[in-house]
């Protein structure tokens, strides 16, 4: 089961005392990186939100946004009245020595006049329930948005094994006759150079010659290896688990084999072949990217 970096998850939740809601986007990333926004009330949960998110997500990064309102009218922020009039009766004086009059707004933005609410340990403390309650939703429905990409990308992922198992069958098939065709070449070529001399070859040297040349394109063991790699890979896309990093870890070793393959042999259908197999790995490369 394969899970994509990318998501969002939303939930909300309403108690007697406060509404929560919670928004999670996420998007790839090599690591795990966690941004956390929320208001200055309920900071002291910052740690426990974190350890929250990461027991359930292991890459990308994330932007986790906690929105509170209390119901009881009981904001994050409280008006001084006492602080407010006090700067209202000094203003009043100035304005009767003919300062220009203030507007509210400005009142508002002079310091002391808007402080935080204060709220007592046992209220605060009491929040971290419903915060739990409303991050968990909001991460079942972030992992439900994952799975259903990650399925998506493992029919993918597939796929492409799908088209390097049947290039490598193609490969065996046509491995034999490289070392035929070779043969073929290179005695035509002696003929065609001794045909008018009277100069004999000896025909062990010819067989050694066409030995070595079959020992230096032998892609035995790359086709073993690939055949390994693949079936590993799909062994892991199949696990109950997301294994995005040691699935891009087979994915660079397939490439390898594949390479090699390729530089042994200068066989045109077999360089095809290659080619199929390089561009099916750059599509999983790709893929892989939002795997976690």
């Amino acid at each position: 089961m394969l899970l994509s970096m990318t998501g969002f998850g939303y939930a909300s939740l309403q108690t007697d005392s406060v509404h929560l809601s919670t928004e999670i986007k996420s998007v790839n990333n090599r690591y795990l990186k966690l941004s956390v926004r929320m208001p200055e009330t309920v900071s002291r949960f910052e740690s426990e939100i974190e350890k929250l998110v990461r027991s359930r997500i292991a890459r990308g990064t994330l932007s986790v946004s906690l929105r509170l309102r209390f119901l009881s009218g009981q904001g994050e922020y409280r008006i001084d009245s006492d602080v407010l009039r006090a700067y209202r009766d000094q203003l009043q004086v100035l304005e009767r020595d003919g300062a220009s009059a203030v507007s509210l707004t400005q009142l508002l933005a002079l310091p002391g006049v808007v402080r935080e609410a204060e709220f007592s340990d046992e209220e605060l403390s009491g929040l971290w329930p419903a915060i739990e309650q409303v991050l968990c939703g909001a991460l079942d429905h972030l992992e439900e948005f994952r799975r259903t990409e990650g399925e998506s990308m493992q029919r993918d992922l597939e796929r492409q094994c799908e088209v390097i198992a049947a290039e490598v069958d193609r490969v065996v098939v046509l491995a034999p006759v490289v070392v035929t065709d070779f043969r073929d070449r290179i005695l035509e070529r002696v003929r065609k150079l001794l045909q008018d001399s009277a100069v004999n070859v000896n025909e062990s040297d010819v067989i050694r010659e066409v030995a070595l040349f079959a020992d230096r394109s032998d892609v035995n063991e790359e086709i073993t290896r690939l055949r390994s790699h693949i079936e590993q890979f799909l062994k892991l896309c199949r696990s109950g688990t997301s294994q995005g990093r040691k699935l891009e870890f087979i994915g660079q070793e397939m490439f390898r084999e594949i390479n090699t393959l390729g530089s042994k042999s200068s066989h045109v259908p077999i360089s095809l072949a290659v080619v199929e197999m390089k561009a099916a790995i750059e599509r999983m490369r790709e893929v892989l990217q939002n795997v976690e």
